[in-house]
């Protein structure tokens, strides 16, 4: 019986695989029993190499399953995955041998339920709410006309047409369209960089820059409208100089980008009417202003012309103020007139008189050349007499001088005496006034010296 149950026996009747063979035999097996199933499970950990395909795990309280989504399936998703998020994910179970593990290439990926989704809408909105980006004290104000309106939508839909026909019919603007995806994966990459490529437009740009920017989609289901919920969405709206008036889905639907825009719009017509007034209306209202300032310009000069009339009324006539000076005047210029005449006559009396009348040409330029010889001869006179004034003066200069020069201290000093002074420069002439000074300034005929008083001397 123990040769029937040798050992080496049954090593020799256990087939043999190579390691890549034993690995298809099992992704056989396996691929074979789990064709395609539904998994539901939180997302754990994801990643998004340069391929563009999705990598992540779906993990519930014991075990963890690693799944892939394609590079052609991820941009179909509607809720792009996100850790934390529970999901139901559809697709096939396989292996992979080189980490000799077994994973599931996901082919449908949704949230498991509105409550998931929710969960995860309410936790995000809790932290971009705590960094401030919802306070109102960061929206902006929209302007009252603006020049150009950037519209960041969809090319095809019925939303850019709603927006259109609204602004034409209420007050026709320049508008500018940047198309995104409005749904799926691409949503939110696309629109973040609509708002950020609409900020950055200068004034080196060919296109004009919007002064308010409406970003619009129509209604939809949470999952349609995810993208308008992500954080790159939310902080690009944040960061925008450019006011944006937001007009996502229907009046019930609410998304992140709704809390952080400038101005909420119900709908996308409504974004419009919020845009720009009615041009009708604000022409008549500025018809109505205008009227309104001309009734009351005409009623401010009609009170002005009144009051005019009641001081002009009460004002005495001009005659009463001006008729004594000009009776003054009148009696002046009499007065003038006849001082006037009698100076004249005085002056004939007085040519009369001086016998001027008599004299001839000749003579009198015979007076004149007699005259200027004698200007002549006392200018030469004075002349001399200044010279001999001059002289003199310098003279008595000179022995003054000399004199000052005699008597002067510094002829002593030549002698070999000094001059003692303080430090005010008052001159010392006895020692008492010395000692007290403490510091004297002693001056000999060729420099000034400064020296210290010690005391007396006995000698």
């Amino acid at each position: 019986m123990a040769d029937l149950f040798d050992t080496n026996d049954l090593e020799e009747n256990i087939p043999e695989f190579s390691v890549s063979d034993l690995s298809v035999a099992i992704k056989r097996h396996i691929e074979g029993e789990f064709s395609y199933v539904r998994v539901k499970g939180e997302i754990g950990r994801v990643s998004k190499p340069a391929s563009g395909h999705l990598y992540l795990d779906i993990k519930d309280e014991k075990s963890v399953l690693a799944g892939i989504i394609w590079k052609g399936n991820v941009q179909n998703l509607k809720v792009p995955p996100e850790e934390g998020l529970e999901v139901v994910v559809t697709g096939r179970i396989t292996t992979f041998p080189g980490q000799s593990r077994y994973q599931i290439i996901i082919e449908h990926l949704t949230p498991a339920g509105l409550g998931s989704l929710m969960l995860l809408l309410e936790k995000r909105k809790r932290q971009l709410a705590e960094e401030g980006l919802f306070l109102d004290e960061r929206k902006k104000n929209l302007p009252l006309i603006p020049k150009i309106i950037g519209v960041i939508t969809s090319y095809s839909g019925s939303v850019l047409k709603d927006i259109l026909h609204r602004l034409k019919d209420r007050f026709p603007s320049h508008v500018i369209l940047w198309p995104v995806t409005v749904q799926g994966e691409k949503c939110s990459f696309e629109v973040a960089a609509a708002i950020k490529g609409f900020n950055e437009i200068n004034s080196k740009n060919s296109i004009p820059k919007p002064n308010l920017l409406i970003i619009a989609r129509g209604g939809g289901s949470i999952e349609d409208l995810w993208g308008f919920n992500e954080e790159n969405v939310v902080r690009a709206a944040g960061e925008s100089n450019i006011p944006i008036i937001s007009a996502i889905g229907h009046e019930t639907d609410i998304t992140l980008l709704d809390y952080v825009a400038d101005r909420r719009a119900p709908t996308p017509s409504a974004a419009a009417e919020m845009a720009v007034p009615v041009k009708i209306e604000l022409q008549s209202t500025l018809k109505s202003l205008d009227d309104r300032r001309v009734r009351q310009i005409n009623t401010f000069l009609e009170r002005q012309n009144t009051r005019i009339s009641e001081l002009k009324r009460l004002m005495p006539k001009i005659d009463t103020f001006v008729s004594e000076r000009n009776q003054y005047l009148d009696m002046v210029v009499g007065k003038l007139d006849s001082a006037i005449a009698n100076f004249i006559n005085q002056k004939k009396l007085h040519y009369v008189r001086s016998g001027i009348g008599s004299f001839q040409p000749k003579i009198l330029q015979t007076d004149i050349v007699r005259k200027k010889e004698e200007v002549f001869v006392l200018s030469e006179r004075l002349r001399f007499s200044i010279k001999v004034i001059l002289s003199n003066c310098r003279t008595k200069l000179l022995e003054l001088e000399r004199l000052c020069e005699s008597l002067s201290y510094r002829q002593t000093l030549e002698r070999g005496y000094v001059i003692v002074r303080d430090q005010n420069k008052r001159i010392l002439d006895n020692s008492k006034d010395a000692i007290h000074a403490n510091t004297v300034l002693i001056e000999f005929k060729d420099e000034d010296v400064c020296a210290e008083v010690k005391g007396k001397i006995s000698i």
